[in-house]
């Protein structure tokens, strides 16, 4: 992909749970070569707090080039997109 850059990812890191999820949309951006800024949510008040926030659901939440790209599911899409 020649897409390169740098990109924001917000993951589920608690002490009792690590969320594959976040793990897997790094990994993607990594192998995708992006520099990836990541954020880690450590508490459940900080999870809720960023879902409020960005009006969504689950995390983690991708940003590239400040737009929302979603989660995992969606960065893969996007990726393949090209």
């Amino acid at each position: 992909m020649a897409e390169t850059g740098t990109a924001t990812l917000y993951r589920m890191v608690l002490p009792e749970h690590v969320c594959p999820f976040g793990v897997r949309a790094k990994q993607m951006l990594e192998g995708a070569g992006f520099e990836v800024d990541d954020r880690l949510l450590t508490s459940r008040e900080q999870v809720d707090a960023f879902k409020a926030e960005h009006h969504v659901a689950t995390t983690p939440q991708v940003f590239i080039d400040g737009e929302r790209i979603g989660g995992s599911d969606e960065l893969e899409q996007y990726l393949a997109r090209g």
